[in-house]
């Protein structure tokens, strides 16, 4: 989740709406600037007994941010309600590391060129951090979702946004606050050259957002127990907060384009409103209102361009837009997945064979069966059913050959020689198995693990 910081420059007033709009265009770049963005997150647990570190406890989060200095990290700090400059974040020349809202660490990677790159960049901070944790008694898990943690046994981040989000989850889902504290996930940030691009990316990827769902499904766990789901995390999402959450049909309509999205982020109601380094509580209020200097929380103020940039951060769909497209389908996983799941995205949305090739395997779906798809995934993953009375399992392969033949033809080579194709093999092996991660783990809980959720901790450690 976006971690705000204060900058010296100051921000333009909005004084119409063709600058919401305007936003969205800025992010326009031709293909040679084409940036891979790759996120993800990890649950932190100590080696002893597992409990997941508090922010300030000997050994525990803030620790973890301070040992990271040595690697260059530089700390960037946040103003809490008593005046206090806390660590909540790191950044340096790999991006950034931010954390969510019970201690799960995040790199927010730097937008690079290549997979090569990218994958370099994650080994790079995953070692950095195992280092630094080794020393600390602290260990990194890669999972959807906590496999055995309560909402009560979980610490809370001194983030100002998320006491406001905290507090307002529960008014609106069942299921917001599980979302907050127990998930984990892996996106990845991709760019477009112009609205048509975004468009036709947009929904491509929403189109296939449930494929990444299932090819990633790894939260079969709650609570010591199997769920019944293959990933919870993405069931969590169907009750978290459907005002800013779902498949947006309106995507697939004719027309569609930065002037729509904007719509659609005008009526997501907002958290907060960011002044002089405090998060202002604003959870329910209307950006609408704030255009018209009626926001009852700063009346007469006007909202600048950083605050719609926030306010855009708050949108949960399965892609979001800001000067980028976000991929936000998959669950947490294991080093290797970390860069399967950007390999995925980039070879069908980058190369333009390969965005036909994708569009023309998705664009007679109806709105309808987009809809069941991603309500079933989380329970069914590949045996989902997709239009025509098929399976997801059905397209995966070809959606991963359409993704080898847009990686291949990008022709990004490593020193070796290598290009970017042999970073879709763990996605490949789920398909030739036919078993998505999940039910990896749910054999093992029912056989060699003798019902013992503790096991996951030494199989799916980092």
């Amino acid at each position: 989740m976006t971690t705000r910081a204060d900058s010296l420059k100051v921000s333009p007033i909005i004084e119409s709406r063709d600058q919401l709009v305007a936003s969205f265009a800025r992010g326009e770049k031709p293909k040679d600037r084409w940036r891979i963005g790759t996120e993800h997150e990890k649950f932190v647990y100590a080696f002893g007994d597992h409990h997941a570190p508090s922010y300030d406890e000997p050994g525990g989060i803030l620790a973890l941010l301070d040992g990271l200095k040595e690697y260059g990290w530089q700390p960037v700090e946040e103003k809490g309600a008593d005046g206090k400059y806390r660590t909540i974040a790191m950044s340096g020349a790999d991006g950034s590391i931010s954390l969510e809202p019970a201690g799960q660490f995040e790199l927010s990677g730097a937008p690079l060129d290549n997979l090569h790159e990218t994958c370099a960049e994650t080994g790079r901070h995953l070692e950095q951090v195992k280092a630094v944790g080794d020393r600390l008694g602290i260990g990194f898990l890669g999972l959807g979702m906590w496999p055995d943690k309560t909402r009560a046994e979980l610490p809370i981040m001194p983030k100002g946004r998320y006491a406001i989000m905290l507090r307002h989850m529960p008014r609106v889902g069942s299921m917001g606050l599980d979302m907050m504290l127990r998930t984990c996930t892996i996106q990845v940030n991709l760019d477009y050259e112009s609205e048509a691009d975004m468009a036709k990316k947009f929904r491509v990827g929403l189109a296939l957002q449930p494929l990444a769902t299932a090819l990633f499904a790894n939260s079969p766990f709650t609570e010591g127990r199997p769920n019944g789901m293959l990933s919870y995390r993405s069931h969590i999402w169907s009750d978290t907060d459907p005002a800013r959450t779902g498949m947006l049909p309106f995507v697939f309509e004719d027309g569609f384009g930065y002037d729509r999205y904007a719509e659609y982020a005008l009526d997501v109601p907002m958290y907060f409103v960011y002044r002089d380094g405090l998060y202002i509580d604003a959870a329910g209020l209307s950006f609408r209102d704030f255009l018209k200097g009626e926001l009852s929380v700063l009346p007469g103020e006007l909202p600048t361009l950083d605050d719609w940039n926030d306010h855009l951060s708050t949108a949960f769909p399965e892609v979001r837009l800001k000067t980028f497209l976000e991929m936000r389908g998959a669950d947490g996983g294991p080093w290797g997945r970390i860069c399967a799941l950007p390999a995925l995205w980039v070879g069908l949305l980058y190369d333009g064979g390969a965005l036909d090739a994708a569009w023309d395997v998705v664009k007679h779906w109806s709105i309808e069966e987009r809809q069941v798809l991603r309500d079933s995934v989380p329970k069914l993953g590949l045996d989902a059913p997709i239009a025509g009375g098929r399976k997801l399992r059905e397209i995966a392969g070809e959606v991963l050959d359409i993704a080898h033949a847009g990686l291949a033809a990008r022709a990004r080579f490593d020193a070796g020689g290598s290009n970017e194709t042999g970073f879709l093999d763990p996605l490949r092996e789920v398909v030739r198995s036919g078993k998505v991660p999940a039910e990896v783990l749910l054999e093992k809980y029912h056989g060699p693990w003798g019902g013992d959720v503790s096991k996951v901790y030494e199989d799916m450690k980092f």
